[in-house]
C-alpha cells in the first residue's frame, strides 16, 4: 500500500469512527435530556446548540485552514471535540452542562467541511465526485452502524453508556489521523470581498435557505422529537434507535435516486418532491396513534431529505466560479445549519406549550409552505432551470 492509499484509508476509518461518535447517542439524546431537565423547551435548547455552533464555526474554520495552509490540526481538533462533547453530556446533570456538551459536539461537526476538503485534496481534480461519494459512503456507514446499536447499548449499560462509547470513538478517530503527513500549503489570506459577493448572490442564498427549512424539519422530527414521541407511545431504546436508522437508510436511497440518470426528473421537481415527502413524514408523526404508525414517518422524512440535501447543495454552487466555490459551499453549510439550531429551539418551546403532536402538525405545514414558496421564488429569480447533469460535478 503506497503512502497515498494509506492516508486515504486512515481518513476513511477516522470518518467512520467520527460520525459513529456523533450519532451513537442521538436516538436516546432527547429522552435523556428530558429526564435530566423535565421539560421539552429545555430539550429543544440543548439540541439546538449543535446547529448553533455549526453556524458559528463552519465558515471561520474553513477560512482559518486556508489562511494557515494547514488542515490537519483543524481536522484532528474537530474529531477530538466529538469525544469531549460526548463525555460532558454523559457527566452533566444541568441544562447548562448538557448545552455545553452539545455545543462542543456542534463545533466538532463544524470541522467536517475542513475534513472533506483535506480528503478531496488526496485525489486529482477529475476525481472530485468520486472522492465526495467515497467519504459520504463511510459517513453514512458510521451513522447507520452507530444508530443500529445505540438502543442495545442503552439496554445493557443505561443511558450514559452510548455517550461514553462516543467519547472513546471520538478520541480514537483523532488519533487515527496522527500518522497522516500533510505538506504545508501557501497561506491564503481571507478575501472578505469574495465572501460578501457570494453571500448576496440569490442563486447561492436561495438554495441555502431552502436547505435550512429542510434542516428545521429534520432536527425537529427524525433527529429531534420523533424519539420522544416514540417513548411516549411505549418504544424501547432499540425501537427509538430504529427510527433514526430507518431515516438515515432511506436518505441514502433518496440520494441514490437523484443520481440515477434514467429517471427523467428535473432538479426543481426533486426539490418540490423533497419538501412534500418531508412534510408528509412529519404530518404522520402529528397524527400517529401508535408506534407502528409512527415508524412510517422516518420513511418519508428520510427519503425526502435524501433527495433534497444533495440537490440543493449542488444548486447553491453550480453557477459559482471555481475560485469562489469553496466559499459558496462554506456559506451554504453555515446557512443550512441555522435550521438545525432554530428547529429544535422553536419546536421544543411549542411542544412544551401545546404538546408534541400539535407541534408536529405546525412543523409539517410550515415546512411544505416555506419549501414550495421558496422554490417557486427561486424559479422566478433564475434565468433558466438547472439540469441534473449540471449539478453532478459540484456534488
Amino acid at each position: 500500500m503506497n503512502n497515498r492509499s494509506f492516508t486515504i484509508t486512515l481518513y476513511i476509518i477516522a470518518v467512520c469512527f467520527f460520525w459513529a461518535s456523533q450519532y451513537i447517542y442521538l436516538p436516546t439524546l432527547p429522552t435523556y435530556v428530558q429526564m435530566k431537565t423535565g421539560n421539552l423547551a429545555a430539550v429543544g435548547v440543548v439540541l439546538s446548540m449543535y446547529g448553533l455552533w455549526q453556524v458559528l464555526v463552519r465558515l471561520p474554520l474553513g477560512i482559518a485552514a486556508d489562511w494557515l495552509g494547514w488542515r490537519k490540526p483543524f481536522s484532528m481538533l474537530g474529531l477530538a471535540l466529538a469525544g469531549l462533547g460526548a463525555w460532558i453530556l454523559a457527566t452533566s446533570n444541568t441544562v447548562e452542562g448538557l448545552a455545553l456538551g452539545r455545543a462542543i459536539a456542534g463545533a466538532s461537526a463544524g470541522a467536517w467541511v475542513v475534513i472533506v476538503v483535506a480528503f478531496s485534496a488526496l485525489f486529482p481534480p477529475e476525481e472530485a465526485v468520486r472522492a465526495s461519494s467515497l467519504i459520504m459512503i463511510f459517513n453514512s456507514l458510521g451513522r447507520i452502524l452507530a444508530t443500529s446499536i445505540a438502543g442495545s447499548l442503552t439496554d445493557v449499560g443505561g443511558y450514559t453508556l452510548p455517550f461514553m462509547v462516543a467519547a472513546v470513538l471520538g478520541l480514537i478517530s483523532a488519533v487515527i489521523l496522527l500518522p497522516v503527513h500533510e505538506p504545508r500549503r501557501p497561506a491564503q489570506p481571507p478575501n472578505l470581498g469574495s465572501i460578501f459577493r457570494v453571500l448576496i448572490r440569490p442563486d447561492v442564498l436561495s438554495p441555502s435557505l431552502l436547505s435550512a427549512v429542510g434542516q428545521y424539519a429534520l432536527w425537529t422530527g427524525a433527529f429531534g422529537f420523533f424519539t420522544v414521541l416514540a417513548k411516549q407511545l411505549g418504544a424501547t431504546s432499540v425501537q427509538q434507535s430504529a427510527i433514526i436508522t430507518i431515516h438515515i437508510t432511506l436518505a441514502m436511497l433518496g440520494s441514490f435516486l437523484t443520481s440515477w440518470r434514467k429517471l427523467h426528473v428535473t432538479v426543481h421537481q426533486w426539490v418540490y418532491a423533497s419538501f412534500i415527502l418531508v412534510g408528509i413524514g412529519v404530518a404522520v408523526a402529528a397524527v400517529a396513534p401508535s408506534l407502528t404508525i409512527l415508524f412510517i414517518a422516518p420513511v418519508f422524512t428520510g427519503l425526502g431529505m435524501g433527495i433534497g440535501y444533495p440537490v440543493l447543495m449542488g444548486m447553491s454552487i453550480v453557477k459559482v466560479g471555481n475560485e469562489e466555490r469553496t466559499i459558496a459551499m462554506g456559506l451554504h453549510q453555515a446557512i443550512y445549519a441555522i435550521g438545525m439550531f432554530v428547529g429544535p429551539a422553536v419546536s421544543g418551546a411549542i411542544a412544551d406549550a401545546i404538546g408534541l403532536q400539535p407541534m408536529f402538525g405546525i412543523t409539517a405545514v410550515v415546512t411544505v409552505a416555506l419549501g414550495v414558496a421558496g422554490m417557486r421564488l427561486y424559479e422566478m429569480l433564475s434565468l433558466k432551470k438547472i439540469s441534473l447533469k449540471e449539478i453532478a460535478e459540484p456534488m
